[in-house]
């Protein structure tokens, strides 16, 4: 049973598990959409989202923690750089997986993964924009009411 196994190993040795994924994360980075097979973009959004969230922060802790990860300078050069301003106002969900259908050669499962804010067909308008800070919703309604209270006995007594 795998209870709690969160780790999908793909069939690899953990070295050359951590190669494939640092060499797809870098493709990701690059070219910002890449084609592969399903189980290799699932696992490869675990892989490469906590590495968006710390590109969000510009320190040079944060580029070692990544560069360990990437070994490329371009890649970094790329993710703290335009990446990270388009993702600076999303609080994750920075890649998205569509399922592509099987490939004829050896019936695999593929997918397409992209980063979300560099797609111009789904949410260009979303993209270039800032979304304004959400309100929260709060009790002790009580305040507005008795100050507009205040007010307009005020209003009245003026009168």
């Amino acid at each position: 049973m795998r209870h709690g196994v969160k780790l999908n190993r793909l069939s690899r040795t953990s070295a050359h598990r951590q190669a494939l994924l640092s060499n797809l994360a870098m493709e990701l980075i690059k070219h910002k959409r890449i084609t592969t097979t399903l189980a290799k973009a699932k696992a490869l959004r675990v892989y490469v989202e906590p590495l968006l969230t710390r590109a969000k922060s510009d320190s040079t802790h944060n580029r070692r923690i990544v560069f360990s990860y990437l070994q490329d300078k371009e890649a970094i050069k790329e993710l703290f750089g335009a990446i990270s301003e388009k993702i600076a106002n999303r609080p994750g969900g920075y890649t998205r997986i569509i399922k592509l259908g099987k490939r004829v050669g050896d019936n695999a499962e593929t997918a397409l993964i992209e980063l979300v804010d560099f797609n111009e067909i789904y949410g260009g308008k979303v993209a270039t924009e800032a979304a304004p800070a959400k309100k929260t919703r709060r009790a002790g309604g009580s305040k507005k009411k008795a100050e507009e209270g205040t007010t307009s006995t005020e209003e009245k007594a003026a009168e």
